[in-house]
């Protein structure tokens, strides 16, 4: 076989305007491949990896519906004591949301609309990036002796203590140590309240923020300040971190708490995967099939002309002592090695041309900054090294059958009349 890829090779280099036409179309076509390969489970490998980064792995609200269109939980703090106290939970803390407005850093620009996240239990749902974080809460971590409303450690002005994203901190030309005025809107049903003046002690980021969503995190004491006592002790969303197997978890909160919904990073991920993203699944096979399709032909088209520009050479060949299995598999060959030199450049331009489409996706509104549609994963490699291997096989039977076919005197003599 060592014989027939050198003999194939020997072959591509004489001819090297269609060779090289042949690879980098295998290379166009199969980083296209590659791409599509990335894109059909791209949005669900990402959203669980961002989903694990967090670091909690139960989700719990009052529907299966998303929070903030699920009905708040009241009792927010006993909850979160009850649910930290399960031996199989670890830390658990409870979030509410509320829309706010800001004015602009100038007197004459528009206001500028946030979302202030309250937290109660000891644990963040953000990362922070410079400054200092709030206050730390006792609140929400089994063993701790403390309920989730007893106190702030260190400091005990503390409620007014707020941290933001950096696309807030940005808009508003702060930094950590600024103060800033927001105007709530803790229920739609109650007129807006007076506004509240914050101190902003560090910048985070939150993980499914938007690229231009603005963000607030303080401590649900703040919120509830802010608030003015509308809707006082309500979340709308537990995070739970468990001790090692999320499922029991789950089935313990529920056991606790059978109001509740209580659903594990697999179980969020599955419900996404059989809603909207499936889209991105379809619009890939069809996209890779047509792409397989299209890599076919070429790689037929350019193989039959090369075999019907060569049939007296090859008759020539037979004719010398070449076996038919010979010349069929320099045929094989020489499709092995165009397609493999194309998919391997195909790989390299796939990930550039991958980076591209996602900052372009990424554009999309309602689109969190950390989600990705092309991820990269070793099974998408493997399919995609399959697919480029079946295609160098198919797309070589009809040249290798006018191969072996051929009648060695009848071409022979055509060449020579001709």
């Amino acid at each position: 076989m060592s014989r027939a890829f050198r003999f194939a090779w020997l072959s591509l280099v004489r001819q090297p305007a269609r060779s090289l036409l042949g690879i980098a179309g295998v290379a166009a076509i199969g980083a296209l491949l590659f791409d599509m390969l990335l894109l059909s489970r791209g949005l669900i490998v990402s959203m669980a990896d961002l989903l694990e980064r967090t670091g909690y792995d139960v989700r719990v609200t009052t529907t299966p519906e998303l929070p903030r269109t699920s009905p708040p939980l009241a009792d927010a703090a006993a909850t979160v004591d009850a649910i930290a106290a399960l031996e199989e939970v670890r830390t658990a803390i409870g979030i509410r949301f509320i829309d706010v407005t800001l004015p602009g850093p100038a007197a004459d620009e528009e206001v500028i609309a946030a979302t202030f996240q309250g937290i109660v239990g000891t644990g963040r749902p953000w990362t922070l990036l410079r400054g200092q974080d709030v206050a730390t809460h006792a609140a929400g971590v089994r063993g701790s002796g403390l309920g989730a409303r007893d106190h702030f450690e260190g400091r005990a002005d503390a409620t007014d203590e707020v941290v933001i994203n950096q696309q807030l901190a940005s808009a508003l030309g702060i930094k950590p140590g600024a103060t800033m005025t927001i105007n709530p809107s803790c229920d739609a049903e109650v007129d807006v309240l007076p506004p509240v003046t914050l101190r902003v002690v560090g910048v985070v980021s939150f993980p499914f923020e938007l690229s231009s969503e603005r963000t607030i995190g303080g401590a649900m004491p703040a919120l509830d300040a802010a608030c003015g006592g509308n809707g006082v002790d309500q979340s709308h969303m537990l995070l739970v971190t468990s001790q090692g197997d999320a499922d029991a978890t789950a089935a313990a909160i529920a056991r606790l708490r059978p109001d509740l919904r209580a659903a594990t990073n697999a179980q969020m991920i599955g419900r996404i995967e059989q809603g909207g993203f499936t889209y991105f699944r379809q619009i890939s096979t069809v996209l890779t099939t047509v792409t397989v399709a299209f890599a076919l032909l070429l790689i037929c088209v350019l193989l039959t002309v090369s075999v019907n520009q060569r049939l007296g050479e090859i008759a020539a060949l037979r004719a010398l002592g070449f076996s038919r299995r010979r010349v069929v598999s320099d045929v094989l060959s020489e499709s092995v090695l165009i397609v493999g030199i194309g998919g391997l450049l195909s790989l390299p331009l796939g990930f550039v041309l991958a980076s591209w489409l996602d900052r372009i996706l990424k554009n999309m509104p309602n689109i969190p900054a950390e989600l990705h549609f092309f991820v990269f994963e070793p099974a998408a490699l493997g399919v995609h090294v399959g697919l480029l291997a079946v295609t160098a096989v198919i797309a070589a039977l009809y040249p290798m059958s006018i191969v072996a076919r051929l009648p060695i005197a009848a071409t022979l003599r055509n060449e020579v009349i001709s």
